[in-house]
């Protein structure tokens, strides 16, 4: 079994009861299991974490429940074990994305990672919590609970870790068969 994140294009209040049945509802038809559906207000998105075998069934099942526009990759869970992050859902309270330069590779950022982790010391009251890295090398997406977004830039800095989009995020309600 595989992680695959899934972005869409967040609706509008009314509409979004609806859209996590739906994304729930797809998910379930893929053969896959919904990890966690973050709601990121502030960047319009709906962001779904689904493990299953294939990328394509997922699609597959989206596509047939009109669901689009949505993006389908495949992370890697950096952090926490999968079993630890869906017994932690809802802690979260803020999402970074890093937006990767071109040139780095999964063994350089996972070096990083390891080097720089130590130094979350430095800003206690904000707490990491994963990281799921796209296994194109696009981007990552980085949880953290902390008390205010200035909170979880300060972390970013004493890690030596840049920055493309900040904003606070919400579980969506549960759907999902735990």
């Amino acid at each position: 079994m595989s992680l695959y994140l899934s972005e869409f294009i967040l609706p509008p209040q009314a509409e979004r009861e609806a859209r996590f049945e739906s994304i729930d509802a797809a998910v379930v038809r893929a053969g896959g299991e919904l990890i966690e559906l973050q709601v990121g207000t502030e960047a319009g998105r709906l962001y779904a974490v689904v493990e299953l075998d294939a990328a394509s069934s997922l699609e597959a099942a989206y596509f047939e429940a009109t669901l689009g526009p949505f993006e389908v990759v495949e992370v890697r869970l950096v952090g926490p074990t999968l079993e630890e992050v869906k017994a932690a859902r809802g802690e979260a309270g803020y999402l970074v994305e890093w937006d990767f330069p071109e040139d780095l590779t999964m063994d350089a950022y996972l070096a990083r990672k390891r080097a720089n982790a130590p130094k979350y010391a430095l800003v206690p009251e904000t707490t990491f919590l994963r990281t799921y890295v796209c296994e194109d090398m696009s981007k990552c997406l980085c949880f953290y609970r902390a008390p205010d977004e200035a909170a979880v830039l300060r972390a970013r800095e004493a890690v030596e870790t840049p920055v493309s989009r900040v904003g606070r995020i919400e579980e969506a309600p549960r759907h999902v068969r735990a």
